[in-house]
């Protein structure tokens, strides 16, 4: 049996079988990244609820694994060299995953990079991007209602953002073509979730990029991808 008592997250979220991989997550854009991702891959793992309401990613346990505060975050018992392995970001996480089997991921190199890079723009662009707008859209409309600037700022870069996935997708089933990957993966769930999280759909005119709305069904249709879009649950 691994033992995992160097990481101290796990004496506040044990785990009940440590031989395998511990998630540490919720059910947002960036959480459920890998959640969808180890479902795809039939990666056997554990997830474990971080609760926003009692700020739970900020406790001590939590910043031992993540200092930067922010889920999801893993342990991989079975890490490089056979060794425990925790890490954090979930752009991070993803790859590692994919390298660790090989799967969501071109084999040749060319196509390695690729991914990343579309990997890299979701990480850069539309998670930033996206969530800003959500927050000013949604949840501090109240404290913008007489500036318009912070929600037309972000709402015209998403679009616009919006727009480059969908001349990337425009006679391709994936971002990768006929691959579905981690560059999928790592963006659909922020597309999705603009929608679900913030009620962004007709403010980022989701009718106006046809080629980004089919590929999204597509992606959520997926079973791997549907089961991991709910996990974890939230203990009752």
């Amino acid at each position: 049996m691994a033992d995992l008592s160097a990481f101290p997250i796990t004496t506040r979220w044990p785990a009940k079988n440590p031989d395998i991989i511990q998630l540490y997550s919720l059910q947002t854009p960036n959480g459920v990244k890998v959640s969808v991702a180890l479902e795809e891959l039939g990666l056997a793992y554990e997830p474990h609820y971080i609760s926003f309401a009692a700020n739970e990613q900020k406790s001590p346990e939590f910043e031992s694994l993540n200092p930067n505060g922010r889920i999801p975050a893993i342990i991989d018992p079975n890490g490089p060299d056979g060794k425990p392995i925790g890490l954090f970001e979930s752009g991070a996480i993803l790859l590692y995953l994919a390298e660790k089997t090989g799967k969501l991921i071109p084999a040749d190199a060319a196509g390695r990079y690729e991914t990343i890079q579309w990997v890299f723009f979701q990480m850069a662009g539309i998670g930033p991007m996206f969530g800003q707008f959500g927050h000013f859209h949604k949840f501090a409309a109240d404290k913008v209602a007489n500036n318009a600037y912070p929600v037309e700022r972000y709402r015209d870069e998403s679009k616009r953002l919006l727009g480059v996935l969908e001349g990337r997708l425009k006679g391709r089933q994936w971002i990768m073509g006929d691959l579905y990957t981690i560059a999928d993966i790592t963006t659909f769930t922020w597309v999705r979730g603009a929608d679900i999280f913030y009620g962004g759909r007709e403010t980022l005119e989701y009718a106006k990029f046809p080629a980004v709305s089919d590929w999204l069904e597509r992606c959520i249709a997926r079973p791997a991808s549907a089961r991991g879009l709910n996990i974890p649950v939230k203990p009752e």
